[in-house]
């Protein structure tokens, strides 16, 4: 059974985070910023706006692109590594913001690879005919992990969500395959540190600040070119494809040198990549799927186009996917 994206969405908080503001919060420059990531600004949300509030207008959205109501939706899963609380999952949560009475529910860990990781994980739901409509979302707050002292790691990230609706298709087109991978030896080039069972909240955990993102960014770096090219080769070499059949690369949106990087190391144009990170850094989970929206929206990707998303996250976790719109 083929399964395919039957609608997209996605949601960007108002609040706009230039590279010329952040220069006024910490040692950096605008320049400094767009020569290394490629980012110009960022979406901030609200305080009081959680992942599941961004989830749900990205999953409403998703929801009338694919021409439906929420009550039709089986199953919800949510890729986020920014959580409302620890529980109830977001999906749950997301699930009552939407009405969505007839789904069943739950949240997806796997960082910056998370909406890959849940995409499977629905496709293979569906495939098994467990359920016939899913709804798979990317939404994160990463401005509530985020060291706004740290230049090394303030720059990059923002927040947003992104959601497709997928179900049996129709035409045969859809989901064609999928690769996911992780090292877990990799772990501690880029984590969380505090507020996990490790290191419960405590006075000397705040002070450590460590509830913030940290990395090694030149590890990160490495490894990251290399193994989100090898999985897209790998996921097109399962799908009987070849770089010369691909349309478009949806990749996650980390950095700019990154993706440059990748374009080079796969001997593809980088004008074959759709890019947003100028405009919203780095979004986590939610990156790939408000790519994905701003492509359909836009005319870029269309009907019958081979698409190709390769993400890593931390983990490490990795993967790719490859599908016929």
């Amino acid at each position: 059974m083929a399964v395919c994206i039957a609608g997209t969405g996605s949601y960007l908080p108002e609040r706009v985070l230039t590279n010329a503001e952040l220069a006024k919060m910490v040692d950096t420059s605008d320049e400094w910023i767009t020569t290394r990531t490629g980012i110009k600004e960022r979406r901030i949300a609200a305080e009081s706006e959680a992942a599941s509030d961004m989830g749900a207008a990205a999953a409403n959205n998703a929801i009338n692109s694919a021409g439906l109501d929420a009550e039709q939706i089986d199953l919800i899963v949510t890729a986020t590594a920014t959580p409302d609380m620890p529980f109830p999952s977001t999906a749950c949560i997301v699930q009552d913001l939407i009405g969505a009475r007839n789904a069943f529910c739950f949240d997806l860990e796997a960082a910056c690879a998370g909406f890959l990781y849940a995409l499977e994980t629905g496709r293979a739901l569906i495939e098994q005919g467990s359920v016939q409509t899913a709804l798979i979302i990317g939404t994160e707050k990463f401005s509530s992990i985020t060291n706004w002292t740290d230049r090394n790691t303030c720059i990059l990230f923002g927040d947003g969500a992104g959601a497709v609706v997928i179900k049996p298709s129709e035409t045969g087109r859809g989901i064609i395959s999928t690769c996911l991978r992780s090292d877990g030896s990799l772990g501690g080039l880029l984590t969380v540190p505090g507020g996990g069972s490790r290191r419960p909240a405590s006075e000397q955990m705040l002070a450590e600040k460590s509830q913030f993102v940290r990395m090694d960014g030149r590890e990160v770096f490495k490894h990251a070119v290399r193994l989100m090219s090898d999985v897209a080769k790998e996921a097109l070499e399962k799908a009987d494809l070849t770089l010369d059949d691909v349309d478009w690369i949806v990749p996650h949106q980390a950095n700019m040198r990154i993706i440059r990087a990748i374009a080079s190391r796969l001997g593809v144009p980088i004008e074959k990549f759709y890019v947003n990170l100028e405009r919203v850094g780095n979004i986590s989970a939610a990156s790939v799927p408000v790519a994905l929206d701003e492509a359909v929206a836009r005319g870029a990707i269309k009907k019958g186009d081979i698409v190709v998303s390769t993400v890593l996250g931390a983990g490490f976790a990795w993967g790719a996917s490859v599908l016929e719109w």
